[in-house]
């Protein structure tokens, strides 16, 4: 069986401030606490603005944080505002800021996170093709929003670049991918964004993230994990369920979970 890394997407939040970060901590501070209880994380805010190398460097040199590796979400231009004259050089500059990443052999996967207008059509068919080339060699994994994209012929072609099929937690809810669990590639990868059907197509992502799992669910959470590890290298989970600090309570009850039954495991070989 693989390993099994959970994290959170993103760190930086004010508001953990109580929930997680003790009350004086700053924010320059915040990576190395989070180095403390957790393997691996997602950064998000690479979707926003663009990363810079030097950026990425100071990040990877942060003190008691050498051991913390990362995944890194795609810049907006590539995933959800792509310029067809423009994108290719976007994933160059973007490829550059990552490169320390690669180099330090600490970078996790990409993602690449499509929103719920890119549908199943020729034209996204091409994007995501050339896009995927584009990062060949780099661990890469797609997360479709979009239900279309649920199809043998996408699940193969993945097998064929080994790039990972995001595996998603969300509402069971029209539109919305259901749970797809498929091994495409050396690794997987598990975004848990919480089961809010009432306010998932709203227009304030902060009540549609705004979700704790319970133990149920996550002992649920735990046994496909564990399914998928079998036949991957590793297994990358993150909780997306940032608001309040409830994305770093689940991550740390997940370890938890995951723990305790590789104990039993053991105990009983």
């Amino acid at each position: 069986m693989g390993k099994i890394a959970v994290g959170t997407c993103g760190y930086s939040y004010k508001e953990w401030i109580g929930p997680f970060y003790h009350e004086k901590t700053k924010p320059d501070e915040y990576l190395a606490f989070y180095a403390g209880y957790f393997d691996s994380l997602e950064l998000n805010f690479s979707y926003y603005a663009m990363p810079k190398a030097e950026q990425i460097r100071r990040m990877l040199e942060t003190e008691n944080a050498q051991n913390l590796t990362f995944s890194i979400k795609a810049h907006q231009s590539l995933t959800h505002k792509a310029d067809p004259g423009r994108w290719r050089n976007e994933a160059k500059t973007y490829i550059a800021a990552i490169e320390p990443l690669l180099e330090a052999g600490r970078l996790d996967a990409v993602l690449l996170q499509f929103p719920y207008s890119f549908h199943y059509e020729a034209d996204n068919r091409r994007h995501l093709a050339d896009l995927l080339t584009e990062f060949s060699g780099i661990p890469s994994a797609v997360e479709f929003r979009n239900n279309e994209w649920n199809s043998s012929r996408v699940i193969d072609e993945f097998k064929k670049r080994n790039v990972a099929y995001v595996s998603t937690d969300s509402p069971d809810i029209k539109g919305v991918p259901q749970t797809l669990d498929v091994s495409t590639a050396s690794f997987s990868y598990f975004r848990l964004h919480g089961r809010n059907a009432d306010t998932w197509w709203g227009s304030d992502s902060r009540s549609r993230y705004d979700y704790l799992y319970n133990e149920d669910e996550l002992r649920g959470a735990a046994e496909r994990v564990r399914r998928m590890v079998v036949k991957a290298d590793k297994a990358l989970v993150y909780f997306n369920n940032h608001a309040r600090g409830q994305a770093v309570k689940n991550a740390a009850s997940l370890k938890k979970i995951l723990e305790e039954e590789n104990g039993k495991k053991r105990g009983s070989s």
